[in-house]
């Protein structure tokens, strides 16, 4: 199991002391996105692809 262990915004990489961070827990591990990024995780996961192993499997919400 590979955990991201800074936490950063998967897309921008912006830590917890510049903006706010959510949690989220997929395939086991642990990831990070700001609340700027949210919309791309619902509408576009497929742009999350190289930054969240298996993205391009998750469907647009």
């Amino acid at each position: 199991m590979e955990e991201n262990k800074e936490k950063a915004c998967l897309v921008c990489q912006k830590n917890e002391d510049q903006v706010p961070l959510v949690e989220l827990s997929y395939k086991h591990n642990k990831y990070y996105i700001c609340p700027q990024h949210i919309p791309v995780l619902i509408h576009n996961p497929d742009q999350l692809e190289g930054m969240l192993p298996g993205a391009s499997d998750l469907q647009a919400g």
